[in-house]
């Protein structure tokens, strides 16, 4: 099954999303992108990936455009934003799903209390993606 999970940087929700899919099931081909995506993964979602056991520390953000011409079973949308401005797909898609998640980035105050939104909606995420994969 291949599958595209879109959000608008792709630096957070959706680079954790597609780690957190691989973990699940290593058969599963999974693909992250942005509509604007950012210029490197955020080092907070990183961290809250690698405290279990998953390391997306060499993942780098990507450009939703790249993907456009190709077939995905499903593209999922893991913010608001790229649900509303979700480009037309030129290849096939199975389905289009959109499970939203708040975005970890826009966390304010210490370093600790940054990451522990990313912990935050990285559980949220593993539980939604858990649920959708089963």
């Amino acid at each position: 099954m291949r599958i595209l999970v879109l959000c608008t940087g792709n630096s957070a929700r959706s680079q954790m999303a597609e780690g957190l899919l691989k973990a699940y099931d290593a058969s599963l081909e999974v693909y992250s992108a942005g509509t604007h995506p950012a210029a490197r993964v955020h080092p907070a979602a990183v961290e809250a990936m690698r405290e279990v056991g998953i390391d997306i520390g060499a993942a780098i953000p990507k450009n939703v455009e790249q993907f456009l011409n190709q077939a995905f079973d499903v593209v999922v949308t893991v913010c608001d934003d790229a649900n509303e401005m979700c480009p037309v797909f030129l290849g096939r898609v199975g389905r289009r799903t959109h499970i939203g998640f708040e975005d970890p980035a826009r966390a304010a105050g210490s370093p600790e209390d940054v990451l522990a939104a990313f912990r935050r909606v990285r559980d949220q995420i593993g539980k939604r993606l858990a649920d959708f994969v089963a």
